[in-house]
């Protein structure tokens, strides 16, 4: 049985940058190869792991998604040996200054996060949260050298250490969204060991974090008759709002909103109560956020399953989340794939 601490663990010790994942897909690759039939990469570079069923050909399919890009940062200028820096996906600019980092240049590059100090500030950003052109990357060497390895361009990724903080929860970058590649990766072992009906497109998409591109791109590919995305949600944080947060280690959500499907919602939640998954309901009135509002939109339109999973501190350089509701939301998304038939699209319509 897979261990998702280490598994997980492994997982945010890798690069991988939205746009640029195919240092983090070999970890992947490795992960599934496992409990896959077959491996593929989109032509975006979205991995693509196929799991046969073993009903009747054709057999109907599904889409299991979850992003595999992170958010991080990007050289946009070089100036006296340091580094100015622009986003590549939405970042908290707020926790920026002295964080480490790794900047990707013709080598590896260890720095750090400055902020210019204070009394240099224009008198208007003073007090407050220094504003994103005025933060730099110091990587402790020379312009020259600086400059022969560093080009405008290249990307930086967070390097902080993964933090286990009780056995309960993990702490650590890019846990959006490797924390749901992990509960895929589970959610595959389980199925291997049990038979169901459907094949199983296990895929992790690129390019979420800034245009859903491989969201878009694979379910065009393998056209499957529905989509499940697994993908991380706001936990309770101090003084966050109590209806748009959700519990940390209570069970992953199911989200609810024009883009899932009311049919798919209703059986995952009785399906979550009668095997005993704890799961909240999560409103989400207009987009829902992940890679299930483009995958709705291909073709004639893909039924969608929202499946989320808590974690505080979004799109921070240290976010964390529960074990326990990464394996729930792992276990929820297989139960459901096990208990489809030959026959679910025949009940498949939308009333709300």
């Amino acid at each position: 049985m897979t261990e998702i601490l280490p598994l997980l663990t492994d997982f945010i010790s890798a690069p991988g940058i939205s746009g640029y994942e195919g240092s983090f897909r070999p970890l992947v690759e490795k992960a599934w190869t496992p409990f896959t039939d077959q491996l593929s990469v989109s032509r975006l570079g979205s991995l693509h792991g196929l799991q046969r069923g073993i009903g009747v050909e054709p057999r109907p399919s599904l889409i299991v998604a979850t992003h595999m890009d992170a958010i991080g940062l990007m050289v946009n200028a070089l100036v006296d040996g340091f580094l100015r820096i622009t986003t590549v996906g939405g970042i908290d600019v707020r926790l920026l200054p002295g964080q480490l980092v790794t900047v990707h240049g013709r080598q590896d590059l260890p720095g750090m996060i400055v902020a210019t100090p204070g009394r240099l500030l224009p008198s208007s950003v003073r007090p407050g949260v220094v504003p994103l052109e005025y933060l730099l990357v110091d990587v402790g060497i020379l312009p020259d050298e600086v400059a022969s390895l560093v080009r405008v361009g290249d990307t930086i990724s967070f390097a902080q250490p993964p933090l286990n903080t009780t056995g309960e929860t993990l702490a650590g970058h890019t846990l959006d969204n490797r924390a749901s590649v992990a509960a895929l990766t589970y959610c595959l072992e389980l199925l291997h060991a049990r038979p169901h009906a459907w094949d199983v497109w296990a895929v992790a998409t690129v390019q979420e974090e800034v245009n859903y591109g491989g969201a878009f791109t694979s379910a065009f590919q393998l056209q499957p008759s529905l989509c499940i995305t697994i993908d991380v949600t706001f936990a309770s944080e101090p003084s966050s709002p109590s209806h748009v947060t959700f519990p940390l280690g209570k069970g992953p959500t199911l989200g609810w909103g024009p883009v899932v499907h009311p049919f798919l919602f209703k059986t995952a939640k009785e399906l979550a109560a009668r095997l005993e998954i704890p799961v909240t309901l999560e409103p989400t009135p207009r987009s829902s956020g992940t890679d299930s509002d483009a995958m709705v939109m291909v073709a004639e339109g893909i039924p969608n399953l929202v499946i989320g999973i808590p974690l505080r501190y979004m799109h921070n350089p240290v976010e964390m989340i529960s074990l326990k509701d990464v394996s729930r939301a792992g276990r929820l998304a297989a139960e459901f794939i096990a208990h489809l038939d030959d026959t679910f699209m025949q009940k498949l319509t939308w009333e709300e």
